[in-house]
């Protein structure tokens, strides 16, 4: 039998252009509409891919290749009810088909068809033997049999590099039947691995710790895992077993949501494996769909569907929020980073402007406003966010070095230079070997002609953190030039080239270092590169597209003398 998953998957992600778009396809043909379809996949629309394969499924209604096309375009839009009945269809031609698989286990679940579930083959029937297994040990837990489900569970274990998701499931397995004991002494025993130290791992534990009467062990957990760096939802934990109460376990109440679990769990992996977003979205909607009120996995889904450019889709995942859910902020600003990747800036910031309001007391509220005013070069309103974030953000927070680097921006753009260096050095007392400051802080000394030895100390040191970064490379060529270390400073411009190749800024600087050591020809050479890229990338805030025509026009040594510079210096001449 073929395995038409892979065909398709195939087919969405092709790199090859169909030269033609959905709005000018002929739908009215067979091929027509699979085209259309098809270009509106690699698209990642999934919408206009749901149409057009629907159109072509009315001409060739027994087309499997068809059904699975439409099956994985529901199934990314989330329309899982209305992709069981294809994926039925799809079973019954006998072709196997991983997304119709998932969605009829969806199906089961909604039908509460626990014995279909844990009576499933999984070389006939499965999605695949990691999940099928977890998907197996709850549907157990779903017909009350948690004797078979452990048992099933230590059976599952045993498979290589199977261990710590098992565990982890076992013990949330345990505690959905209130066998709280037996849950916390996997998690005391750290075999749930790495899925413990996850957020939820974390939260689900200190909820056992709890119903075992353990609130400050739960405590404990948090702080130990957290610190400072708490969220709302955290917060209201927190403040409950502080006074006492005991918290309910809600992160897996049941067999249902140990299912959406297990697909949340697989799509969180796929995204730290970089699987691909498509792929890694099909699984957090069947999580979504088992449990809307997942709201680790409405986030997850959110951020799948902006990277793959859907970002009206990825809005409305956000806008399910409640604005009473402790997660409320944490959709805003995916909403706001939404609405920036829109290139509707203005609508990104009354989003975060009136989420100050709501939740003014969160550091991450004002520095996020911080980044999208500075970005539109509103620096003053910028620097007035900072300045409230670092007032939010505690003293010992490790994260602080990153708020002055950008309020240092700010103060530098704004033409307040003390003040941008009073932030950078901020920023590396508290975080000394950070390059981007180190880079950004000697680049400033450069460019005043300033502390041009500590500048190249602080450069060099960024190039040791970051021997890949052109922009780096570039300073330090930079500040060789400035030294009048010419010879050394064509060796790193042409490295930074090499890395940053259509960088305006770069290849300008790059044309100065070779006028002064002579090669003027290659310098002319640059210069035009320099500017046939801002002609095709915009304006640079950095490379003046006048001052480098007017290079080549008279010469890099004209221009200085007409700025009232000081002259080159003959090269490497002490």
């Amino acid at each position: 039998m073929r395995h038409v998953l892979s065909t398709v998957f195939a087919i969405v992600l092709c790199a090859t252009s169909v030269w033609m778009t959905p709005g000018t396809a002929d739908a009215s043909s067979l091929a027509g509409s699979y085209l259309a379809g098809r270009h509106a996949s690699v698209q990642s629309d999934f919408q206009a891919a749901s149409d057009y394969y629907g159109q072509a499924m009315a001409r060739d209604p027994g087309n499997a290749d068809l059904m699975e096309s439409a099956v994985l375009a529901y199934l990314a839009l989330g329309n899982i009810r209305q992709a069981i009945p294809l994926a039925k269809a799809i079973t019954e031609t006998g072709v196997r088909s991983q997304a119709a698989r998932m969605v009829i286990t969806a199906g089961l679940v909604d039908e509460q068809d626990f014995e279909t579930l844990a009576g499933r083959e999984v070389e006939d029937d499965g999605i695949g033997p990691w999940v099928d297994g977890l998907i197996k040990g709850w549907a157990y837990i779903g017909m009350d049999d948690v004797p078979a489900a452990v048992a099933h569970f230590d059976t599952l274990a045993q498979q290589p590099g199977m261990n710590g998701f098992v565990s982890y499931h076992k013990a949330l397995a345990l505690a959905s039947v209130g066998d709280f004991a037996g849950a916390e002494a996997l998690f005391e025993a750290d075999a749930p691995g790495a899925a413990a130290r996850t957020r939820r791992g974390i939260m689900a534990h200190a909820e056992i710790l709890s119903q075992l009467g353990r609130n400050e062990d739960a405590l404990r957990e948090i702080r130990a895992n957290f610190g400072n760096s708490t969220d709302p939802e955290l917060d209201i934990m927190i403040a409950a077993l502080e006074a006492g109460e005991t918290l309910e376990f809600t992160h897996v109440p049941n067999a249902r949501a140990g299912m959406a679990e297990v697909f949340f769990t697989f799509g969180a992996v796929l995204q730290a494996e970089q699987a691909g977003d498509y792929y890694t979205l099909l699984y957090t909607r069947v999580a979504r769909y088992l449990r809307p009120s997942h709201m680790d996995a409405l986030l997850l889904t959110a951020d799948l569907l902006e990277n793959l450019g859907q970002y009206k889709l990825a809005i409305a995942e956000y806008r399910a929020v409640a604005a009473d859910h402790p997660a409320y902020h944490a959709a805003e600003l995916g909403r706001a980073a939404a609405l920036r990747r829109m290139e509707k800036p203005e609508q990104a910031i009354e989003v975060l402007e009136q989420l100050t309001r709501s939740h003014g007391d969160l550091a991450i509220v004002h520095s996020t406003l911080g980044d999208v005013l500075r970005a539109e070069e509103r620096y003053a309103e910028a620097i007035e966010a900072y300045d409230i974030s670092l007032d939010l953000t505690a003293p010992d927070v490790n994260s602080r070095w990153f708020l002055h680097y950008v309020r240092g921006i700010s103060f530098e753009r704004s033409g307040d230079s003390d003040a941008a260096e009073t932030d950078f050095r901020a920023a590396l007392a508290i975080n000394p070997n950070q390059p981007q400051v180190l880079n950004y802080l000697g680049y400033s000394l450069v460019e005043q002609q300033r502390k041009l030895d500590e500048a190249l100390e602080m450069i060099e040191r960024a190039v040791a953190a970051s021997p890949d970064s052109g922009y780096i490379v570039d300073s330090l060529g930079w500040v060789y030039y400035r030294l009048g270390r010419y010879e050394e400073a064509v060796d790193q411009m042409e490295r930074a080239v090499e890395l940053e190749a259509v960088d305006p800024v770069v290849n300008d600087h790059l044309g100065d270092v070779y006028w002064a050591v002579g090669r003027y020809r290659e310098a002319e050479f640059q210069w035009k590169r320099a500017l046939s890229f801002l002609e095709f990338n915009g304006t640079d805030t950095e490379a003046d597209p006048d001052r480098i025509r007017r290079k080549l026009e008279v010469g890099l040594d004209a221009v200085l003398a007409e700025e009232g510079a000081e002259p080159l210096k003959v090269a490497n001449d002490d």
